[in-house]
């Protein structure tokens, strides 16, 4: 077994942060877990507990040891609604969570990232960003631009910070909640896609297991596109 690591998860107690904690525990690895939520995170065990709100001013303490060979920010959101509708501030609560909040976590980390011998960061877009979908307005153009700032930054940190973006479809998490309701809420939006399913989070923390570890060296500024299919695949 090769020598625990040591990762920031932000957005880490519910949904697809949840599934990389417990997935990145079970790997032996050491986290510092941070959420607006700390009492739903389980602290002990190879994992230290903070609270972070990505939302609030930017001199809230974030505590970070010395090197960091990763970060995963997980803060997401789903702003559907018709554009004729949406507001100056839909838009800018979506770049905030998505974007400028994993801009200021990214630049508190990267002296600690900077002393790994092979750092990783992990970012979240969505299928919205590469295919036109109604109703998503605000949450492509946001993370339109999470994949823009992936790219610039892989290249800037070359070759010693990886930074590589993960872009799910439909993921059966408490933030798609809403559009899960029901029964036949699930079975339409799995029967969208062409492997008639929904994302799974244990599946997306394997995929960040696999941009966290040695198997992804050769990979930096890629999307990497876990949505059954629904971006690339159309079915006659």
């Amino acid at each position: 077994m090769s020598d625990p690591k040591t990762f920031l998860v932000v957005g880490g107690a519910t949904g697809i942060g949840a599934a990389v904690v417990r997935h990145q525990q079970s790997l032996g690895n050491e986290l510092i877990v941070t959420s607006r939520d700390p009492d739903k995170i389980n602290s002990g065990n190879g994992i230290t507990v903070q609270a972070y709100d990505v939302t609030q001013h930017p001199d809230q303490k974030l505590d970070l040891p010395e090197t960091l060979d990763g970060v995963v920010y997980c803060p997401g959101t789903i702003t559907l609604k018709a554009f004729h509708r949406m507001t100056r501030a839909d838009f800018e609560r979506d770049m905030e969570i998505n974007l400028y909040g994993a801009v200021e976590v990214i630049q508190r980390a990267l002296p600690a990232l900077k002393r790994a011998p092979g750092a990783s960061i992990v970012l979240f877009s969505s299928i919205a960003a590469s295919t036109g979908l109604g109703f998503h307005a605000s949450i492509a153009a946001a993370k339109g631009a999470v994949e823009g700032f992936g790219r610039s930054l892989a290249a800037e940190l070359a070759p010693r910070t990886r930074v590589n973006v993960i872009a799910p479809s439909l993921t059966d998490t408490p933030l798609a909640s809403s559009l899960l309701s029901s029964p036949q809420k699930r079975d339409a939006s799995a029967a969208r896609h062409p492997l008639q399913t929904l994302g799974d989070p244990h599946d997306v923390a394997e995929l960040v297991s696999f941009l966290l570890g040695p198997s992804s060296t050769f990979m930096t500024g890629q999307v990497l596109r876990p949505d059954g299919g629904l971006s690339s695949v159309r079915l006659f």
